[in-house]
């Protein structure tokens, strides 16, 4: 024993002083929670189950009436049509007049107005009165105040609540679900009917009739399924021939599907939820009968949904516990931090540098021990920025002296090709083309050396540029076409020197030299994207092989004939140490066609 318990004591003693107190304060909080749970916990649930069921009663029971209230809207809109004066003259009186004084009269345009006002904005979708007029009323329903309200009985001959009708010969009255109606009904009129058999008198003889009120089953889905707050239950409505009305789900509602006789002696003997037993799965049911109709609502509420809601309702009781356990927490956390808070602000400073250069602290208040630790970080901050400072300066020294050795590379390049033309030149004799090249390539010079950074701008590369065609052109007889496009407002930006040269000279020779017809024509163009300039550099020449296009950045590349192509790398490399590795040059050529290259720089106005 004494081993075991030494190395609780040796471990204990090792732990920071904050985590000693909350172990202390959390001890005192959860054991007693936890022994309250463990022997209570049984009583506990059953009296969440017990709520949760109590409160799906409550829903049921105030959904209920508000079915009722949607039905009687429905009856009211059929009480107002039938009071109609219209109405009860076609209908409750021998009929004498013509089809053409009925249709016309005062009180057919007032029951057609009324029908609007009852069908606009309301519950109720559209009325139909179907009847087979005799032969001397046929032409009743041409006329505008009774057109699309009186409809022949053939138009719903096919429909199931009409063969009820005709089945039973007591029926009075008839809520229609929808797979009653038909086709055509459910798509001009409505899901739903209320259906009201009639009789119309004309010279003693009698012809049937039904007075159609349709309404949207959505108003009846809406109700059920807010009625419902646990997952996987379901309410919907039975009526006295065993059908479902109306569901909050369809399929849950043909699973836990009761029938009609089963229902109504359920609703006598209970009020109450109901405990049974369906496809071997333990249900709540509930039962309410809606007034002035032959309907039942019944709500399942199935008992695994149940227990996980309970459950959750138990997750929720301990998550309101774990949140004072997080207080307790905090609290336990500021009695600490005032023994720990300026030794624990010395550790986050120093961990600080795992993500960044350290940073000093305020200089301490009190000079203890911590204070004396803060001053001795302090010190190593401030050594260690000043090897920084050092190190970023020589990184810059580098990166200058890298710039300088490529541009280096890039000018006796140039000067080389140039002095071999005018040598070409002198051999042939030609004093006045040797005379303009020297006073080309003195130009070309100036522009070269002008600047001790080795930075220019866009017009004078583009002057710096067409002066090196123009030598080219001395050699190869006006053979190559320049043509520049640059806006105005990109004029005075700045570009490194010897940008644009050294990927003319690559164009002309290697790509329109290399032509039979030894021309062609190269076109430089402009533009700012965002934050960057991009010229275009397009030649006609011959084109890039695929296998040279992918090496010709690299640096190890060759061209067709033979170069390195060490001056275009140069300039890539270039670009990208002075600006980054986002910019630079990107080829693309198609062979026998020609190359275009993409020159990417920062947008910088000459200073």
């Amino acid at each position: 024993m004494r081993g075991p318990w030494c190395r609780f004591k040796n471990g204990y003693m090792n732990l920071s002083l904050q985590t000693k107190f909350t172990i202390a304060l959390m001890s005192i909080v959860i054991l007693p929670a936890f022994l309250t749970v463990f022997l209570f916990y049984g009583r506990l649930y059953n009296m969440v189950v017990s709520n949760t069921i109590r409160q799906e009663q409550d829903a049921s029971a105030k959904t209920a009436p508000l079915i009722e209230r949607t039905m009687d809207t429905v009856l009211s809109t059929t009480r107002n049509i039938t009071g109609q004066n219209f109405f009860q003259e076609l209908f409750y009186m021998p009929v004498n007049d013509s089809a053409e004084k009925l249709a016309t009269s005062n009180h057919a345009t007032d029951f057609k107005n009324a029908i609007r006002r009852l069908t606009t904005d309301s519950l109720v979708t559209d009325v139909r009165i179907y009847v087979d007029f005799p032969e001397e009323l046929d032409t009743l329903d041409d006329y505008s105040n009774t057109r699309n309200i009186l409809t022949p009985l053939s138009q719903i001959k096919g429909t199931y609540w009409y063969g009820i009708f005709q089945g039973s010969r007591d029926a009075q009255e008839m809520f229609c679900p929808s797979f009653y109606l038909g086709s055509q009904e459910k798509q001009n009129y409505g899901d739903m009917a209320y259906i009201c058999p009639l009789s119309l008198y004309y010279h003693t003889n009698t012809y049937k009739a039904y007075l159609a009120v349709y309404f949207s089953d959505d108003k009846l889905t809406s109700i059920l399924s807010d009625n419902l707050s646990l997952e996987g239950s379901v309410s919907y409505i039975v009526n006295e021939r065993d059908a479902i009305v109306a569901t909050s789900d369809q399929s849950l509602s043909g699973i836990y599907r009761l029938d009609y006789d089963t229902i109504k002696d359920s609703f006598m003997s209970s009020n109450n939820f109901v405990e049974r037993t369906i496809l071997d799965t333990k249900v709540y049911s509930g039962f309410y009968s809606i007034a002035n109709t032959d309907w039942f609502m019944v709500t399942i509420l199935p008992s695994p949904p149940l227990i996980h809601e309970s459950n959750h309702l138990m997750i929720q009781i301990a998550l309101i516990y774990a949140g004072f356990l997080v207080l307790a927490l905090l609290f336990s956390n500021v009695l600490a931090h005032s023994i720990t808070g300026r030794l624990s602000s010395v550790i986050r400073q120093m961990q600080s540098v795992r993500h960044g250069p350290p940073t000093p602290m305020e200089s301490p208040v009190a000079h203890d021990e911590i204070g004396d630790l803060i001053d001795t970080y302090n010190y190593m901050t401030r050594k260690m920025e000043a090897l920084m400072e050092k190190q970023a300066k020589a990184a810059e020294d580098l990166r200058i002296a890298e710039f300088n050795s490529l541009q280096a590379q890039i000018n006796p390049h140039f000067l080389y090709n140039t002095m071999d033309m005018i040598n070409w030149m002198a051999l042939q004799g030609q004093t006045e083309e040797i005379s303009h090249a020297v006073q080309s390539l003195s130009r070309f010079y100036k522009l070269t050396l002008s600047r001790k950074k080795g930075i220019s701008t866009i017009s004078r590369e583009l002057e710096h540029v067409t002066l090196y065609v123009q030598l080219q052109n001395m050699r190869y007889h006006d053979s190559i076409e320049l043509i520049t496009d640059i806006p105005d407002e990109l004029s005075e930006y700045q570009i490194p020197k010897l940008t644009l040269q050294p990927v003319v000279e690559n164009s002309i020779l290697h790509g329109i030299l290399e032509k039979p017809s030894k021309s062609g024509t190269i076109v430089i163009t402009g533009w700012m994207e965002d934050e960057t300039v991009v010229l275009l550099i397009s030649d006609d020449g011959v084109g890039i092989p695929p296998e040279i296009l992918e090496t010709i950045l690299s640096g190890t590349g060759q061209s067709r004939s033979g170069g390195t192509n060490i001056a275009v790398y140069n300039t890539h490399r270039r670009l990208q140490i002075l600006y980054g590795n986002d910019y630079g040059l990107s080829y693309s050529s198609k062979p026998d066609e020609g190359t275009e290259v993409e020159i990417r720089f920062p947008a910088r106005r000459e200073e």
